[in-house]
């Protein structure tokens, strides 16, 4: 969900108010996706990077989390949106990281879509997360080295136990993955929106969908 700040400054206004902007633009773009029978959306909220930004502008997005998450208890709820997070939610405050729980936890006897939101995510760390329990198990004798594989990593990763992403879609114009699902994008169509996120509708939506209808997908075949 990028080009917050930047649309915030293009009108004078503080990168937060930026951000206030993106949520809206986050809960619409979640419901349609819900509505149209998507099963998995995954959004990038918060980077490991994104640290060390400002301090005003953390403080700023740590406040605007926690409003998304009392909202999503009630929102998504008649949506049956069941909500996870993809990343270190440790190094959130306390307050946040029972939010995160909670969320977690009353959505997860729903049905519907699975929305996953990447809160503290760097892919290259949780990678090394995935290799640290691996070898750990391989350590202990619970895993032979000569049967660890592609799956073996699936399955110690924060998404493990779903499908691997058909699309990425990147607003704001950056021609970049900034560190965002590496290994689970190995054949990931991507579609660059020079939009900025605030500004992303169901429209843009649509033709990235239409857009993707057209690809020939050979996973590395013919």
């Amino acid at each position: 969900m990028d080009g917050n700040g930047r649309w915030a400054k293009k009108r004078g206004l503080p990168r937060s108010a930026g951000h206030t902007y993106g949520a809206q633009t986050f809960r619409t773009i979640t419901r349609y996706c819900s509505d149209i029978g998507i099963r998995y959306l995954t959004v990038y909220a918060f980077s490991t990077e994104n640290w060390k930004r400002p301090a005003e502008e953390v403080s700023a997005l740590m406040k605007l989390f926690k409003q998304y998450l009392n909202e999503a208890l009630t929102d998504f709820k008649d949506d049956s949106i069941v909500v996870r997070f993809i990343g270190d939610t440790s190094a959130f405050s306390s307050d946040l990281q029972e939010l995160i729980e909670r969320t977690e936890r009353e959505s997860a006897e729903r049905t519907g879509m699975v929305l996953n939101i990447a809160m503290n995510y760097g892919s290259r760390d949780e990678l090394v997360m995935a290799t640290k329990l691996i070898a750990e198990q391989a350590r202990d004798g619970k895993l032979s080295v000569d049967d660890i594989n592609a799956d073996t990593i699936s399955s110690h990763l924060y998404t493990a136990g779903q499908p691997d992403p058909d699309l990425i879609i990147r607003p704001s114009g950056e021609y970049r993955i900034s560190n965002f699902l590496l290994w689970q994008a190995a054949y990931t169509e991507f579609i660059i929106c020079d939009k900025l996120w605030p500004d992303y509708t169901t429209d843009d939506l649509d033709e990235a969908l239409r857009e993707f209808s057209s690809r020939n997908r050979r996973f590395g075949g013919v």
